[in-house]
């Protein structure tokens, strides 16, 4: 919640904006989890995912936790004793992998045993690093969830691929190692996209004056340059106006 002051001195609550208000409703949702404080993504994938939208998180490994590595381990072996005493195999279950936790941590902002919450946690996918079909694809961010702007600086932090470790996980190395490779691929294939498009800068540059002319054509026939035509409100309103003041003028023609 946004708190802002009030005429007589207390705090007023406010409801934060859907992150579907600020962003039009997707097919799909791509996160990037590093950098992100767990509870408060957690909190917003579980709006969204209820809302309809679905999520898919990368990264998980990379998401932070408030709070010493030291601390939450204690916390988290604490949660390990938690167990069923006649019949442990029937629960409760302890995830090891940071995309199984996060997904835990979801499940219990929802009412899972429903069919609205089974079906809201159908619409969320996490992963470990990051698969080759969501490489190339945009990858998004929450700014009210990011370690560096909700968490005071100064304040003890830890990763949660290292409280996974900790816990019996044992594939943080292995992520480490495939992404450290898919990071040098893409790096390998932004400089060459740059050069690329240098080299197709120059070209044009070069050719300029030769096609002069058939651009002059294009341009007379409606494949000249794309110009942005972003209109406000206010412009749009007034441009119904005119177009129902014509037609109206258009029937007192017709009715004389």
């Amino acid at each position: 919640l946004q708190f802002a002051p009030n005429t007589h001195g207390f705090a007023q609550t406010k409801k934060v904006q859907s992150f579907l208000e600020t962003m039009p409703f997707q097919k799909e949702v791509l996160i990037d989890g590093k950098g992100h404080l767990l509870g408060r993504l957690a909190s917003t994938i579980c709006k969204e995912i209820q809302a309809g939208q679905k999520i898919v998180v990368v990264r998980c490994e990379e998401i932070n936790i408030s709070g010493s590595l030291f601390r939450n381990k204690l916390k988290y072996y604490a949660f390990l004793k938690k167990r069923m005493n006649t019949n442990p195999k029937k629960g409760p279950f302890h995830y090891r992998a940071p995309s199984r936790i996060l997904w835990r941590v979801v499940r219990g902002m929802i009412a899972h045993k429903k069919s609205k919450g089974k079906s809201a946690l159908a619409r969320l996918k996490t992963f470990e690093g990051c698969p080759e079909e969501f490489n190339r694809k945009k990858k998004l961010c929450i700014p009210r969830a990011l370690k560096n702007l909700r968490l005071k600086p100064g304040r003890k932090f830890c990763r949660l691929g290292d409280l996974s470790t900790l816990a019996g996980w044992r594939h943080n190395d292995l992520i480490n190692k495939l992404e450290a490779k898919r990071m040098a691929r893409n790096a390998a294939f932004y400089e060459k996209k740059k050069a690329m498009s240098k080299i197709v800068e120059e070209a044009v540059s070069a050719t300029k004056d030769e096609l002069k002319d058939i651009d002059a054509q294009l341009a007379e026939l409606g494949y000249g340059e794309i110009k942005p035509n972003y209109k406000g409100k206010a412009e749009k309103a007034e441009e119904k106006e005119a177009a129902g003041g014509d037609d109206g003028d258009d029937d007192d023609d017709d009715d004389e």
